[in-house]
């Protein structure tokens, strides 16, 4: 498919599928803007061009995304990094400092954090002071040969629409690689900053993670936004945890309202590893993760915990995948979704228990709390098994406020709205209490007071 568009796309003559197309066309030539140095990444980013030109821009009619509709992305002719005539990147970045950051920064990570700024790397708003010898943190584009193209762009999955096109304009990425036999005791804070400005932009963050053999890390990869304008992020993070390593990652997206936001999540795990996911979603119009869990070797220990709270018209979509190849594997996830006023949240996990991954317990819970009539909620948990010697599980429940809970409250002398907010706060504790991050629990329980 190559079709050629002019730089806005929304045109009244052009048919829906025409429209779409032409968009998809419209961010290829953004995505195209800029070209890397590396003869493998230019590979990489050809092969991720031809699989993005091979298919079509999602609609409701598609399977996967029934129930998300990303028809108002296309109303909208984002610019890419340095495209725009009015603002130009540095002009951009010079409107963001340290002081501007201060409702993002973790103390726990004060000392390890990269700041990517409209998905440019911003060596003056991080810091990466005192760390454990071995350990690398930095960007793609400053980091020493690690044998990158071994890792990058290399995950099950990476066919998929959004991550090809993430991959057809990778210049740049978040890279933390740990060595064998280190435990990482500081957090290390991923920080993707959208300006949000008047001319949109699109922007395309990639981390890559790589936890050696016996080793350990605390990752926060973390999405804000700076101002009220909108923005259209599609981000990709690879992880890669190797045997008996683990890795405990939290992701926080909180965009702006009027943004959209689709991500992905890719994770391979080899024998006897523990990966720890916390998936948080509060911000954008239209978002999406899709979480994708590939278990590799024997004894492998996948915990899968996450949180959307969705207000206003806000549409919040969760799609994950366990694929089990080997015996023995524990999987263990927990979704809980807030609904309120118009707002709509959609679920969708899947658990694939093969022939081979016998002896396995898995186990898939989605609970969702509707705090207005109007408010909507589609899940669907799935588990497809092969295999007949293993423990596997899984449910949805969806409910309101129990009026006898608020009465119980409100006798104990506790006013209404405050008895409504105690209550919501229990619902989402099991999930915000595992955040191994206090600072990042403290401010997510403001979000109940």
């Amino acid at each position: 498919m190559t079709i050629q568009v002019s730089a806005n796309p929304m045109t009244a003559e052009l048919t829906p599928t025409m429209k779409r197309d032409a968009y998809l066309a419209h961010l290829l030539n953004l995505v195209k803007q800029t070209q890397p140095t590396q003869a493998w990444l230019t590979a990489l980013r050809d092969r991720a061009l031809a699989q993005v030109q091979s298919q079509s821009f999602p609609t409701t009619r598609d399977e996967e995304w029934r129930f998300t509709d990303l028809s108002p992305l296309l109303e909208v002719p984002f610019a890419g990094v340095g495209s725009s005539p009015a603002e130009t990147l540095r002009e951009r970045e010079s409107g963001v400092g340290l002081g501007t950051l201060d409702r993002f920064v973790l103390p726990e990570a004060v000392n390890s954090r990269l700041v990517f700024v409209d998905r440019v790397y911003a060596p003056e708003l991080s810091s990466i002071a005192n760390l454990p010898d071995g350990l690398t943190v930095g960007a793609l584009s400053g980091l020493p040969d690690l044998k990158l193209e071994t890792y990058l762009g290399q995950q099950s999955g990476h066919d998929e629409l959004f991550t090809a096109l993430n991959t057809a304009g990778l210049t740049d990425a978040a890279i933390v690689w740990v060595p064998k036999n280190l435990a990482v005791e500081t957090p290390i804070h991923l920080l993707f900053v959208s300006t949000a400005g008047e001319t949109p932009l699109f922007n395309q963050p990639r981390c890559l993670v790589v936890a050696e053999p016996n080793s350990s890390v605390t990752i926060v990869e973390e999405y804000g936004a700076i101002g009220q304008g909108q923005s259209f992020t599609n981000a990709v993070t690879e992880i890669w945890v190797e045997g008996n390593a683990e890795v405990n990652h939290t992701r926080l997206q909180r965009e702006s309202d009027p943004a959209f936001h689709v991500g992905k999540t890719a994770v391979s795990q080899a024998r006897d590893s523990r990966y720890i996911c916390h998936a948080i979603s509060l911000g954008a119009a239209i978002s999406r993760h899709h979480l994708e869990i590939y278990q590799t070797g024997e004894q492998i220990q996948t915990t899968l915990n996450g949180l959307t709270i969705a207000r206003g018209t806000q549409l919040a979509d969760t799609h994950s995948k366990i694929a089990l190849t080997q015996p023995y594997a524990t999987t263990n996830q927990l979704h809980k979704c807030i609904v309120d006023d118009r707002a709509h949240t959609v679920f969708n996990g899947k658990v694939f228990v093969p022939q081979a991954a016998q002896l396995t317990n898995a186990g898939q819970l989605n609970q969702n709390l509707l705090l207005s009539p109007k408010a909507r909620v589609d899940t669907k948990p799935q588990l497809e098994i092969v295999a007949d010697n293993v423990k596997c599980t899984h449910g949805a429940t969806v409910g309101q406020l129990e009026a006898d809970e608020v009465f119980y409250l409100q006798s104990r002398g506790i006013d209404a709205d405050s008895a409504r907010s105690l209550l919501i706060y229990a619902f989402a504790i099991e999930i915000i209490n595992d955040i191994p991050i206090e600072t990042l629990r403290d401010r997510l329980s403001e979000c109940f007071r």
